[in-house]
């Protein structure tokens, strides 16, 4: 048991240090309008996610640790355009160090293959990974310092990551952040947690249409800020959320070969390309979230007790 304990304490995907670890999400969200900018019309947009985590350990120090996340996002992406499905497969596969009381690392290398799935060629592959080095400063307060950088369909993307997680002595109050990719501000009471939170992402994919190869791509960035409610159910291991917010995110279709030196953050170097369709705007969002976790702090009380 101790062994199996160990091992969850170093599953670090979406940079960790919380007193669980979600080994199965799965979501589904529809944001209701989103107009083109200029133009009367608008589109809808729908999006699916699963993840999971799957760890391996190695010895009392070192875990692999391996699994899946699997997205589709469904929307028009021009005025009067039918509908598009953007899809994206990321394998998982990092090692999780534990160094002493104080210190401890995360290495994730995150391939991927991004596209409209219509037709699938070596164009569509892409390789990204995070490093993360973490410090426990107190029992309730862990900082994390890390970057992040993926190969996409416009060019080389990184940003840094700078954060902290703390859990209070009574486990009702919780802050898991990092910036600028997440952030996360809940408070628990009886079987519910209340809470906001903000999600910023980008990534790309391949279109093809009705082509055997591709002539265009998605960019798309997208910011999320929302506030929900949590039934916390089988002891807090087992959990149904439900959200509602804003999203800004907008899906920007380019040529291929249409790239930019470098992006890092929210800042683009050597951008000068063309966008072949309209500005979407933002718009609000519904969400429902199923979510298994395995939580440490139960399971190291029980430990205890033996």
């Amino acid at each position: 048991m101790k062994k199996f304990l160990f091992l969850f304490c170093l599953i670090p995907f979406a940079v960790d240090a919380q007193e669980y670890v979600d080994l199965l999400k799965i979501g589904y969200g529809e944001t209701f309008t989103n107009d083109f900018v200029d133009t009367s019309e608008s589109t809808s947009v729908s999006s699916f996610d699963v993840d999971v985590t799957v760890p391996v350990v190695i010895n009392e120090n070192h875990a692999f640790v391996t699994g899946v996340s699997f997205s589709k996002n469904n929307l028009q992406l021009a005025p009067n355009a039918e509908n598009t499905s953007l899809y994206s497969t990321i394998l998982k596969l990092g090692l999780a160090s534990t160094y002493n009381e104080k210190w401890s690392s995360t290495i994730i290398f995150l391939p991927k293959i991004a596209s409209d799935y219509k037709n699938i060629t070596g164009e569509d592959f892409y390789f990204g990974g995070f490093g993360l080095l973490k410090y426990q400063k107190t029992e309730h307060l862990k900082y994390r310092f890390g970057i992040y950088g993926s190969m996409e369909a416009f060019g080389f993307f990184t940003v840094p990551i700078i954060g902290w997680y703390y859990l209070s002595p009574n486990q009702k109050f919780e802050m898991d952040m990092s910036l600028p990719i997440s952030s996360d501000i809940n408070y628990t009471h009886g079987a519910f947690t209340y809470g906001i939170d903000y999600y910023g992402i980008g990534r790309s994919f391949r279109l093809y249409g009705d082509q055997e190869e591709s002539s265009s791509y998605v960019d798309m960035s997208s910011l999320e800020f929302s506030s929900y409610v949590q039934f916390n159910a089988l002891q807090k291991s087992v959990l149904i959320r439900a959200k509602f917010g804003y999203s800004s995110t907008n899906y920007e279709v380019y040529a291929d070969g249409d790239n930019i030196d470098l992006g890092v953050a929210a800042f683009t170097f050597g951008d000068d390309r063309t966008q072949l369709n309209p500005d979407i705007s933002g718009g609000f969002f519904a969400r429902v979230e199923a979510i298994y976790r395995f939580n440490l702090s139960s399971e190291s009380a029980s430990e205890a007790k033996k």
